[in-house]
């Protein structure tokens, strides 16, 4: 809710929508799709519904932006820790398996890898959290720090020895032409 606030103030004035709501009850056409920290939640077995709702979602000339953590294997397995205590029942998806959900309804336009920098936000996110912790103390407990500082360093780690990648992948239903990407 805090961030969908944040975001519609940020984008005021702009022909911009924000939603809050469970993906499959998704309804209406859409020019513009941006799925940024979902896909890590859906789950394989519903990777299928994800990218279904999407495609009726967007409009025939319509670009969706998938970004998301991924691993570098298909592997369903999560580390026990984070799926105890920061994200119960996620799952990183690989490449092929987004590509192989997504093939039936989509063309791939572009793939950017941010995996290889991600440490840095992490390592920045730890020093911001570390900066505000006297303030979060009232609310928030030592394990509670120790927790989450162990959940940012680890993560970091594994981006840095490139074992956990940040994506972006650009979809479309086809456009005519291709989508031209500035790089």
């Amino acid at each position: 809710v805090e961030q969908k606030k944040m975001a519609e103030k940020r984008c005021e004035g702009l022909n911009a929508k924000f939603i809050l709501e469970d993906y499959r009850d998704l309804k209406g056409r859409y020019d513009r799709v941006v799925s940024v920290g979902i896909f890590e939640h859906v789950g394989l077995k519903n990777y299928s519904t994800y990218f279904k709702v999407t495609n009726n979602c967007l409009k025939e000339d319509g670009i969706f932006l998938l970004h998301t953590i991924g691993s570098n294997v298909s592997d369903l397995n999560v580390d026990p820790w984070i799926n105890k205590y920061i994200f119960p029942n996620g799952c990183l998806p690989s490449l092929s398996q987004i590509f192989e959900s997504a093939q039936k309804y989509f063309v791939t336009e572009d793939l950017h890898n941010f995996g290889a920098d991600y440490d840095k936000t992490l390592i920045s996110w730890h020093e911001r959290f570390e900066r505000s912790y006297p303030e979060l103390s009232r609310k928030y407990t030592e394990r509670f720090r120790r927790m989450f500082t162990y959940y940012l360093c680890s993560c970091a780690g594994a981006f840095r020895a490139r074992n956990l990648q940040l994506w972006q992948v650009v979809f479309t239903k086809g456009i005519k032409g291709g989508l031209r990407v500035a790089r």
